[in-house]
């Protein structure tokens, strides 16, 4: 095949292109407008299908031309693997768009760059189409869809998005997407169909519609949290409950779900389950997120509903000593991280997410981003990690230069700035202060990169120390936070001081460690046993 495309099968049945020495398209593969049988060189200008810059123009995203070609070309492609995966695997474009992507990352020749281009293509794709069906009309056989409204056109404004070709994107066209004649209007909807599909761009366009069963349901909800940029962690949660929830009313249809429902599932999980309060609280805040954003209608008011009790603890908190003995049996980069742990206050995933950049030595000072609630924060740099921690960096600095020789993808930024800045996850100031020793594949994106060190290499490393040291106290990384605080308090800092180290919100949360400091409470008043 022509510039070096290729096929590769995969399990599913479906296939993915090869993307090795990707030179020219052949036009119903990809982008007609440059076809490869017309001899074009890669000098050339590239020009995608008209449909594909209607559709970007009506979402308002603005991209250069070489981009918006590739763009088109992940599209055309997308819509050749969902004609040859056939009608049942092209029904739901949720999960079409899964499995293409899916398949693209693990035929091994797509980089990661190519893998997030086209993710982000189909993200603006699934946000800008309705109507997405199977068709079959003679020889055009294969996926169809409409265009939605442009963002503001369907209010009645007279604006035309360049690239539409004085077409006004309000009457929308459908698409075949069978690869001949793609891009040309087969039929419109009326002005009013468009001022209601409007209504629901506003509205995120994320509510499910009942396909694909309970896994539509779910790649529904995971895609509404991925816009709303919620932790990794958060989502798998929430995707859980959502999956539990499915299954737990699996006699009752998902449109007769509501409160019953949902209350009914949170007393399962209080009386037959003995959850925590915390675990049921999760499932509660999963259920409404579900039934809000996902199935579009909010549940009401919960009032009666059996709730696990929220036990009233004291945290547990290492004396110094034990605090010595404890970091004494650690060493290497689990000792560092313990000791930043205990010397700087900080949660477990905010020492882990530490970016060479946020350590500041001229200052003396740790910045913690994007902490719980998504607030930053300023915390000591201890005088005793000063050294440590240089060099560890210089380390770091030697792994850092053979990934960019070997050609690794740049580390996981948040927000959108991989895409605004793309070459920013390659500089030395983004990269992970506590790095993995092992190449990863990002789950969202499929991109091979180096993340940080898994959160449980730290937690057996304590466990190992506790051991080690004698203790017979249960500790976790949460442990070192306690003690850190309440040892603050016994050296006489001021409490608001450590409220705002610990990033607390309220002042009422950083006053329990009043009640285990030593010399205060219990254990400043002397028992009649002793007199």
């Amino acid at each position: 095949m022509e510039g070096g495309l290729g096929r590769k099968g995969v399990d599913s049945g479906a296939w993915a292109w090869d993307y090795t020495g990707v030179q020219g398209i052949k036009d119903g593969v990809t982008c007609g407008a440059l076809a490869a049988e017309r001899g074009a060189g890669m000098g050339e200008v590239r020009e995608a299908p008209a449909w594909v810059r209607r559709l970007v123009a009506g979402r308002g995203v603005r991209l250069s031309e070489k981009t918006l070609y590739w763009w088109g070309v992940h599209l055309s492609r997308f819509l050749k693997h969902c004609r040859n995966g056939g009608a049942g695997a092209s029904e739901n474009l949720a999960s079409a768009m899964g499995q293409y992507l899916a398949a693209m990352a693990e035929g091994g020749t797509a980089k990661a760059f190519q893998v997030e281009q086209a993710r982000q293509a189909l993200d603006v794709f699934r946000d800008g189409v309705e109507n997405w069906h199977w068709r079959e009309e003679g020889e055009r056989v294969g996926p169809a869809f409409r265009l939605k409204a442009a963002a503001g056109k369907a209010e009645g404004g007279g604006r035309k998005s360049e690239g539409a070709r004085g077409e006004d994107l309000g009457s929308g066209c459908e698409v075949p997407g069978a690869g001949s004649g793609v891009g040309e209007p087969v039929s419109t909807f009326n002005n009013q169909h468009a001022a209601s599909n409007a209504q629901e761009v506003s509205s995120g366009g994320e509510v499910w519609d009942g396909r694909g069963g309970l896994g539509g349901m779910v790649e529904a909800m995971r895609r509404a949290l991925r816009v709303r940029h919620y932790r990794l962690r958060t989502e798998e949660a929430y995707l859980q409950w959502a999956e539990r929830f499915g299954r737990f009313c699996e006699d009752r249809d998902a449109a007769d779900w509501g409160n019953r429902e949902a209350r009914r599932f949170l007393e399962h999980l209080a009386l037959e389950r003995n959850v925590s309060a915390s675990t049921q609280n999760q499932a509660f805040s999963a259920l409404l997120f579900l039934f809000e954003t996902v199935l579009g209608r909010p549940l009401g008011e919960m009032a009666g509903t059996i709730r696990a009790r929220r036990p009233e603890r004291l945290p547990v908190v290492l004396s110094r000593e034990e605090a010595k003995r404890m970091l004494a049996a650690m060493e290497g980069t689990v000792g560092l991280m313990a000791r930043v742990l205990y010397g700087t206050g900080m949660r477990l995933m905010e020492v882990l997410r530490l970016r060479v950049k946020d350590i500041d030595f001229e200052r003396g000072q740790i910045t913690v981003r994007e902490g719980k609630g998504a607030k930053d924060r300023t915390v000591m740099l201890p005088e005793r990690l000063r050294e440590a921690l240089r060099a560890h960096l210089e380390r770091v600095r030697v792994l850092y230069d053979r990934d960019r020789a070997e050609g690794v993808g740049g580390v996981w930024l948040p927000g959108a700035l991989e895409v605004k800045y793309p070459n920013a996850g390659k500089e030395w100031g983004w990269q992970w202060v506590f790095p993995s020793k092992e190449i990863s594949v990002d789950p969202r994106g499929g991109a091979r990169r180096r993340h940080h060190v898994h959160a449980n290499t730290l937690g057996k490393a304590l466990g190992e120390a506790r051991r080690v040291a004698g203790i017979d106290k249960p500790v976790t990384a949460h442990t070192m936070r306690h003690s850190f605080a309440t040892h603050l308090l016994e050296s006489g800092a001021d409490i608001r001081t450590v409220q705002e180290l610990l990033g607390h919100s309220s002042l009422e949360t950083t006053m329990i460690y009043t009640h285990v400091m030593e010399r205060r409470g219990v254990a400043g008043v002397k028992s009649p046993l002793d007199e």
